[in-house]
């Protein structure tokens, strides 16, 4: 990927950039209605770094306070941090500058910068308190699609894959490895890692990427891969924003299938749950998605299930029941073409004789492979109808070793979580293997960990069990006894306030990390919203 062609004069960028970030620090008052050459700025007046003159600019109809607000939330929707403006990069250099001026400044300057996706981060991520908030999407660049021996396309960081998805599905082509929700932007999830039930299969999605274009904390813009720049290219990946932006990727691609069989059965055991899960990501010939989900306390079982699954025995469905049990739901899917339909059912008949679920729990459905893979936005749009999307969602994403499954479960589910009611519990292994140990993103230390999140949606307003204090609470008794119990967990996502809990995380992990951020981003300039690291403050 050769570096971006700026189509304005980049002297005029950088003088524009130049008078915001002087107009943040107080400097001077910005009276004028200069018209931004690539690039839109939204900034806050109310913001003590930010003089009342820029109230002038906000009636020009340069600024917006909404955009301001806007970029204080999340899908978290717990913290609200107001940045001091807001940045809607039309090129790269756009970035480099701001963050290059930004760090010319020095440590005379306390301004931070957050670069923002689709805004799904949990707990203030993507915010900049009083900095500058970067809008990823507003990067728009086309893809590039190559359809050689390895497949590839190369995409703007700020790309949903929701897009990638239908764009190279023309092309016969889709990524190996996905996500549960799409319409997540490319630096987003490949700052964490990007996880679903391909990865026991192709690993996160961080392992099937072959170059990265990176706007470094010094406001550089550098090319980096496996054999160049690959400490950058390997910190980067999973390194949750402290190195750098990702403003292009070059993503592997496979062909792609065009239907998939969709099954879930039920579990009452959960060590014949797991065992059978391990079964099927330990071997060659297996299914080509992986999950499994928690139901605790449901009734009306069959009612509540999705309407596009079929029972197998209806008769025998309609007779179970859960008497309000734990139970556990494998979710399987296999991948085909309509010509290799007879061949492919006699292959699922055959992987399902080798499990031990509840016989008359087997549901089973045909879709589309794009059906398949956005299937939780029709979910959204749904919850978008009642009101229930933009509520708070404190989700707790964990990596548990296989080892202390069985002991977690008897824990959590059996004594901590009352109910499964405020939303999906997922739990599922994958193979350590397939993830690259180079990465920032750190794992348990064993063959097989499993990926458990709990993701809850709490009711505005509610004191009761559906209410963000009562989902806070038990969220911190899960996280309390993996800690006391010693189960050697790390958090998927991480959540952590202190730099000395986030060493604990990283652990041998740490001083790579920190080398890195003095490398590459030496003012701890980028990703405030971590927490990992505080502008000026010497690392250790």
């Amino acid at each position: 990927m050769s570096p971006p062609t700026f189509r304005k004069n980049n002297l005029t960028v950088k003088f524009l950039i130049v008078m915001l970030l002087t107009c943040i620090m107080n400097r001077n008052n910005l009276c004028h209605n200069h018209p931004f050459v690539t690039s839109t700025i939204s900034s806050h007046s109310g913001s003590p770094n930010i003089p009342a003159s820029l109230e002038k600019l906000r009636l020009d109809g340069c600024l917006s306070s909404k955009n301001i607000a806007h970029a204080s939330n999340d899908f978290g929707n717990i913290y609200h941090h107001l940045p001091s403006a807001v940045l809607y990069p039309k090129s790269v250099s756009d970035i480099s500058s701001t963050i290059k001026h930004i760090f010319d400044m020095g440590s005379t300057s306390d301004l931070t910068v957050a670069a923002r996706g689709h805004a799904h981060s949990l707990q203030g991520q993507a915010q900049a308190h009083q900095g500058v908030v970067i809008n990823m999407e507003s990067l728009k660049q086309e893809m590039y699609f190559h359809k050689g021996e390895f497949p590839y396309v190369d995409v703007s960081g700020g790309e949903l894959w929701i897009n990638i998805l239908h764009e190279s599905l023309k092309h016969g082509l889709a990524p190996k490895s996905w996500t549960d929700y799409l319409h997540l932007t490319v630096g987003g999830t490949l700052s964490n890692a990007g996880v679903s039930g391909q990865a026991f299969r192709h690993g996160p999605q961080i392992n099937n990427v072959y170059r990265l274009e990176v706007v470094t904390g010094r406001g550089e813009l550098i090319t980096c891969s496996e054999s160049q720049n690959a400490d950058l290219f390997y910190g980067v990946l999973g390194g949750l924003g402290q190195f750098g932006i990702i403003t292009r990727a070059r993503i592997s691609l496979e062909p792609a299938p065009l239907m998939v069989k969709w099954i879930r059965v039920l579990y009452s055991d959960f060590s014949t749950f797991t065992k059978d899960q391990e079964h099927l990501i330990s071997s060659e010939d297996t299914f080509d998605y992986l999950e499994g989900l928690v139901i605790k306390n449901r009734t009306g079982l069959l009612n509540n299930w999705r309407s596009s699954f079929n029972p197998k025995d209806p008769v025998q469905a309609s007779q179970f029941n859960s008497d309000g049990k734990t139970l556990f739901c494998l979710e399987i899917g296999k991948y085909f073409n309509p010509e290799e339909t007879v061949k492919v059912n006699q292959k699922i008949n055959r992987l399902l004789s080798d499990l031990s679920y509840i016989q008359s729990t087997l549901f089973l459905s045909e879709v589309s492979y794009a059906e398949f893979l956005d299937r939780v936005h029709t979910s959204e749009l749904k919850l978008r109808e009642k009101g229930l999307w933009d509520v708070h969602h404190p989700w707790l994403n964990l990596q548990i070793p296989k080892s202390r499954i069985h002991e977690f479960a008897e824990v959590v589910f059996g004594k901590i979580l009352t109910d499964s009611s405020t939303g999906p519990i997922l739990i599922y292994p994958v193979n350590k293997s397939k993830w690259n140990n180079k990465t920032s993103m750190v794992t348990p230390d064993e063959e097989i960990f499993y990926l458990v999140a709990f993701l809850s949606s709490a009711i505005p307003y509610s004191t009761g069990k559906d209410g963000l204090a009562h989902i806070l609470n038990q969220n911190k008794r899960i996280v309390d006894f993996c800690e006391t119990a010693l189960l050697e967990v790390k958090q998927y996502v991480p959540h952590y306030t202190t730099q000395e809990a986030w060493r604990t995380h990283f652990g041998p992990q740490w001083d790579v990390f920190v080398r890195r951020k003095s490398q590459y981003d030496p003012l701890a300039i980028l990703a405030p919203g971590q927490r990992i690291f505080q502008k000026a403050r010497a690392f250790s």
